[in-house]
């Protein structure tokens, strides 16, 4: 029995029973006292943040704040509050802990600028802080640890910079840390191993860390679980003792430059599950130790490194093991047989080593393989036969390599298989049937093998690249060719083809490139290919194609290169083939007849016309019968006289015309600087010209571009039909000054650099008045004349007006452009900062590659990593950072921002300029995606295909993630690439890593304007 208080022992029952009464009732006027102070800190808070509307609900009259979503209580009182993800602009509420009892607060995902808000620390009983993905700045306060009972704190993507401060190893109580994506410049400090009860730790993404070891002391965190420090830029060697990390789940060290060999100490934890290793400079052979205790490690990838040696055969007791990435190493030796026998392993890894031997015969038998990825490495023999046992496989790449025999016909039944890429090896016989129409099946390449049979009269209905050239392949074209109906490339050079080329051939609505060149076709073109509206490459040469050429093909609105030659093609060429469109013709060896066109009498094509004795040109520029060379001559005497004085009289006025045009040309040259005593050339290349070549084609006729630093001309270089594009400044002397800057600093740059998707510059030339620079020659011109209907200002405008760009090519772009930009600012030494990228800056060849140009306002980082301050704001409005707009700042970021830019047009297809009460296409889009619509909606219609969707939808969220207000938020070029190979085919440019496909933490946590994603690992 509970005895009383002896005092209340004394009271009568009456005054007892009162005294309670009263204690009771102060107790409750006392809670609410504290209901209703809480209730006025609220509705002070919602004035604060200027009443908005998602928070309409809190007003004075609804007195339940305990229901209210945005608020957690405990014994009704406030305990949480969070406002995650609502557009909050002002600095954090400096009176938040007049909510004396908050233990959880959740600010992430707005704007909040200012620096770390001190306020916090009268928040006495505070457990849970979540301030990541806002607009704070400065260093993280060196007394943070007064915040002594946070056992979570996440301050990640935001602008602190600085060095994380020694006080966080203060923070007893904290289980899970993260600071990933910041602006730190300084130190890691070893005291974060002082953290005994963390559990969670997260740096990764902090680039513009000095470079710095792995610190031992991190081995001390005996209960940490997931230690995530990728792309923070860690040198040295990885500690042996992190094998005493016994609580190890999850590690991801990748993106480093780390060395030296692999811990085998990684092998003793019992309870790893994912080890990420790629990407960094680790060397030497993948060692396991005597006892692997790692039984649990399901994925390992240890891909993009400097390994050596073999495969190790005791992977295979690694039973849980679901996928490991061996790619892009030096590994060598035959695969261990050990490996087949796993019986989880879906993911099957090892392109790019020194690999041979034949593949174990029992791969995919015992577990449901989805990718196998063996190309570039020197594997013989046959195919496993089970690869499609479980139903499973999605993608098969084994080219380049030296495999031999027939397909396993169990090929021919795996309706999983979306990509089959095998081509350049020693393959043989027929293709197994069910192959040709396997229902998921996106790319088919066989080519370069000795395959044989016939084609089939239907295909999968998702095919869209179909290569199977330099075969055996023989008979017809089947009349069924008329479904192929998705079909964008089809590359059937070098086989045994025969027969005609049939009508149905022509009914391929998405066809933009046909190569059927190399085989035994023959009789007449069909006469109806108007349909052809997207073709741009069409070769059949080398066949013994009849009649004449079609009229048609002279009207196919995006057609740039055609290839007629060696065949027997006869009659005249037709008019309707225009110049300013084919930028690659070739009718030689036929037998055609009459004139040349006069729009193709010029160097440009001077070898497209050859070995056809019945064709004669007005000009002799193309070595070619003249077609006034058979005139009859009179006989009579007075004919002749008559014609000899007219020619004299003529000749004579001609003479003295002519040198009163040379007086006025040599005049305006002079004047102009353009003699040729008053030009420097400088090559950065072997060249096929001199300056004279250029000077004397620098005509109106020639012009094909202009803007505010001068215009461009297309200059045909040889009689081969090579051009070179030349950049020449405009001659203000207002503009002297800032055209010179302009001039040094795309010469500097561009000669410096050597890439793919770069534009080459060849030489520059300096005149007194006038410099030029003179480029390769790019014929598809610029990306926004496709994107957005835009006309030249030469001859050739117009040649995309109707043309619509698919979203194959707008996929290789943009991979294009991503792979320019990242060498630029990641394998530059100082990077470059391209500072004006926009869709009329990047360049189309005639296959659609990508070269970025314009490098007129380009800048080095004379120190990697450090902010440039430019002395004003230069770029495209729609494109430039709000970053560089307010402050002039400049580092790599406001380039990604601008490429966010141009997802962001390619996938829309509307201008960066588009918007209605906003300003601006990257603001109108994450407009569209915080109000929660599906990005679905705003794809360009003229492209968006089922079949398409979802890789457009990626892309689009991509462009909205590189925009996001925040610039630590917005990936690197180098994640770009990652995200944008990720949203393609993986198969079809490799996987660079499994942390990307498994998506097991995504490459940028919780992104700003993406899909919010909690986590929340408050143990």
């Amino acid at each position: 029995m509970t005895k009383l208080n002896p005092i209340c022992a004394k009271m009568p029952f009456f005054s007892l029973f009162s005294f309670l009464l009263l204690h009771l009732f102060n107790s409750a006027h006392s809670q609410t006292q504290l209901y209703d102070q809480e209730h006025a800190v609220l509705l002070k808070l919602k004035q604060y943040l200027e009443n908005p509307s998602f928070l309409s609900h809190w007003t004075p009259s609804n007195l339940t704040q305990c229901s209210w979503p945005e608020i957690t209580c405990r014994n009704g009182s406030v305990t949480g509050l969070a406002l995650v993800n609502t557009n909050i602009t002002q600095p954090f509420p400096p009176f938040i802990c007049d909510l004396q009892n908050l233990t959880r607060i959740d600010f992430q995902l707005n704007f909040l600028p200012g620096e770390f808000p001190t306020s916090l620390y009268k928040c006495s009983v505070l457990e849970y802080l979540d301030l990541s993905q806002n607009n704070f700045v400065g260093k993280i306060p060196d007394d943070i640890d007064r915040l002594s009972n946070l056992r979570f704190l996440n301050l990640g993507a935001n602008n602190f910079s600085g060095d994380i401060p020694a006080s966080i190893g203060r923070l007893k109580e904290l289980t899970n840390l993260q600071l990933f994506q910041c602006q730190f410049n300084g130190t890691i400090p070893v005291e974060i191993g002082n953290l005994f009860n963390l559990e969670f730790l997260f740096l990764a993404i902090n680039s513009e860390l000095p470079p710095t070891n792995l610190p031992v002391s991190f081995t001390q965190l005996q209960n940490l679980k997931n230690l995530l420090m990728y792309d923070t830029n860690l040198i040295g060697e990885i500690p042996e003792t992190i094998g005493e990390m016994v609580a190890l789940e999850y590690v991801d060290l990748s993106g480093n430059q780390l060395t030296g060999e692999i811990p085998s100490g990684f092998f003793t934890l019992k309870n790893l599950t994912v080890l990420f290793l790629h990407n960094n400079r680790l060397s030497g052979t993948l060692q396991m130790p005597a006892v692997v205790e790692a039984l649990n490690l399901t994925i390992l990838d240890v891909s993009e490194n400097n390994l050596t040696g073999n495969i190790p055969e005791d992977l295979g007791s690694l039973q849980k093991l679901t996928g490991f990435g061996l790619q892009m190493n030096q590994l060598s030796g035959e695969v261990p047989e050990s490996l087949a026998r796993l019986p989880a392993l879906i993911d099957f890894i090892v392109f790019s080593n020194n690999l041979s031997g034949p593949l174990p015969l029992e791969l995919g038998l015992h577990s449901s393989l989805r990718k196998f990825e063996v190309a570039s490495n020197s594997f013989t023999g046959p195919l496993p036969v089970n690869l499609c046992f479980h139903g499973k496989l999605e993608g098969l790449t084994a080219f380049d390599n030296k495999l031999s025999g027939e397909l396993p016909e169990s090929l021919g039944n795996c309706p999983s298989l979306g990509v089959l890429e095998i081509y350049n090896n020693e393959f043989s016989g027929s293709i197994p049937s069910g192959l040709w129409t396997s229902l998921n099946l996106t790319r088919f390449r066989i080519n370069e093998n000795k395959f044989t049979g016939e084609l089939p009269q239907r295909l999968s209905s998702n095919l869209s690249f179909l290569s199977i050239s330099h075969n055996q392949f023989s008979g017809r074209i089947p009349a069924g060719v008329s479904s192929w109906t998705n079909v964008v490339v089809f590359n059937a050079s070098k086989n045994l083809f025969n027969g005609s080329i049939p009508q149905e051939l022509t009914a391929l609505p998405r066809l933009t490139t046909l190569l059927l060149d190399q085989n035994h076709f023959e009789g007449p073109l069909p006469s109806e290919i108007i349909s052809w509206k997207s073709l741009t490459t069409l070769n059949l040469s080398r066949n013994q194609l009849s009649g004449q050429i079609p009229d048609e093909i002279g009207r196919l609105p995006v057609l740039s290169v055609l290839d007629l030659s060696q065949n027997q093609f006869s009659g005249q060429i037709p008019s309707e083939l225009d110049s300013r469109r084919i930028t690659s013709l070739n009718l030689s060896s036929n037998q055609l007849t009459g004139r040349i066109p006069s729009e193709f009498e010029n160097l440009a094509y001077d070898t497209s016309f050859l070995d056809n004795s019945g064709l004669c040109a007005d000009s002799p520029v193309l070595n070619i019968t003249l077609c006034n060379s058979g005139i009859q001559k009179s006989t009579k005497r007075s004919s002749v006289s008559l014609a000899l004085i007219i020619s004299l009289a003529v000749v004579g006025s001609l003479a003295a015309f002519l040198s009163l045009l040379l007086v006025i040309r040599v005049h305006r040259k002079r004047k102009q600087g353009f003699g040729s005593s008053t030009w420097k050339l400088t090559s950065f290349q072997k060249l096929g010209f001199t300056e004279s070549n250029i000077l004397s084609e620098l005509t109106d006729r020639n012009i094909i571009g202009s803007g505010g630093y001068g215009t461009v001309y297309r200059v045909a270089i040889n009689q081969k039909g090579d051009f070179v594009a030349v950049k020449k400044t405009m001659s203000s002397r207002k503009l002297e000054n800032k055209l010179e800057n302009a001039f040094l600093a795309e010469v500097r740059t561009l000669s410096s650099i050597r890439h793919n998707n770069i534009v080459k510059l060849l030489c520059c030339i300096s005149g007194e008045s006038s410099k030029l620079l003179v480029y390769e020659y790019l014929e598809n011109r610029s990306l926004d004349q496709w994107l957005h209907r835009k006309r030249g200002t030469s001859a050739m405008s117009g040649s995309v007006q109707h043309a619509v760009l698919d979203w194959p090519k707008r996929l290789q772009i943009a991979i294009g452009a991503a792979q320019g930009l990242s060498y630029m600012h990641h394998d530059c030494l100082p990077p470059i900062i391209h500072r004006d990228i926009k869709s009329s800056n990047i360049l189309l060849d005639s296959e659609f590659n990508v070269k970025i140009a314009d490098f007129g306002l380009a800048r080095m980082l004379m120190n990697p990593g450090e902010l440039a301050t430019m002395s004003a704001v230069t770029g495209s409005f729609g494109y430039i950072a709000p970053e560089y707009a307010q402050t002039t700042r400049v580092n790599e970021k406001i380039d990604v921002y601008s490429f966010g830019v141009v997802l962001l047009e390619l996938t829309t297809g509307k201008e960066a300029n588009y918007g209605d009460e906003y300003s601006s296409l990257a603001e109108w889009a994450w407009r569209h995606v915080q109000v929660g619509n599906s990005a679905e909606d705003v794809l360009d219609e003229e492209i968006k295909e089922p079949s398409y969707v979802e890789e457009m939808c990626c892309v689009f969220k991509l462009g909205v993630m590189c925009t996001t207000t925040l610039p630590s938020s917005r990936p690197s070029m180098k994640e770009v690439v990652q995200i944008l190979l990720r949203c393609s085919s993986p198969l079809l440019y490799g996987e660079k890593n499994l942390r990307d496909y498994y998506d097991v933490v995504p490459l940028l946590k919780n992104s700003k304007r993406e899909d919010r994603s909690d986590v929340d690992n408050d143990s």
